[in-house]
């Protein structure tokens, strides 16, 4: 059996919290760099992830993609860990409505800011996409800090893999400054004690290419062409 490989999208993919979940589950893994548009959108890519986004997560020969399929399958590996939960529990019922609401309201509302980023070079347009962003990632960050509440984590006393795909997307507002995280103190609390983290200052490194420390298990990045390699029938 093959060390699982996750390949990861800079700079700043949502796939940072699989990174942060990886690390978490404390058992052997590898990561492959993924530059974003240029590599995520060649055919090369788009071999193993026919959207050509990122994750996608290589393991037991088999290839998963989508943020909320690849942190499930991390979850089953990880019940032992608190990472996920058996499913028909409270525990996975309260989880999976967490990732739902992360994975739609709290994502989809910087998507605007990111096309604006990206595209909108008309002043007009893009002033009226960042107006539209502004008020849904106002409202997605009203509602997760009332789902939240007085919580330790999301969604109750110890970390998951919600707390690892909250960090990955929280940290876009230091890109794109529509909301001030300290009007909403019980996601500012969830922020600071997530990036005081060892495993999300290593996901950090491994973007930043940085030397990186890693806490779980980790075991090397290797090239893009080395893992299409791998990956061959």
């Amino acid at each position: 059996m093959t060390t699982p490989i996750l390949f990861y999208g800079v700079p700043s993919g949502c796939s940072f919290g699989s990174i942060v979940a990886l690390e978490w589950l404390q058992q052997p893994y590898r990561l492959c760099r993924i530059e974003m548009p240029e590599v995520v959108s060649s055919d090369a890519y788009r071999r193993i992830n026919a959207v050509g986004e990122t994750p996608t997560l290589s393991s037991n020969g088999e290839l998963l993609s989508e943020s909320m399929a690849v942190l499930n399958h991390i979850g089953a590996r990880g019940i032992d860990r608190k990472l996920g939960f058996a499913q028909g529990t409270p525990e996975f019922d309260r989880l999976n409505r967490m990732l739902a609401f992360l994975n739609t309201s709290f994502f989809n509302a910087y998507a605007p800011l990111w096309y604006a980023l990206e595209h909108g070079s008309d002043p007009a347009e893009k002033q009226a996409l960042t107006a539209y962003a502004r008020a849904n990632v106002q409202k997605a960050h009203a509602n997760l800090s009332a789902m939240l509440g007085g919580q330790p984590c999301l969604p109750g006393e110890h970390r998951t893999l919600a707390d690892a795909y909250f960090i990955g997307i929280a940290r876009w507002n230091e890109y794109h400054q529509v909301v001030d995280r300290n009007d909403y103190p019980n996601l500012q609390r969830l922020y600071e004690k997530l990036e005081a983290d060892p495993a999300v200052a290593f996901a950090h490194a491994i973007e930043d290419e940085r030397a990186a420390e890693s806490a779980g298990g980790f075991v090397g990045e290797m090239p893009f062409e080395m893992a299409l390699e791998e990956l061959k029938p």
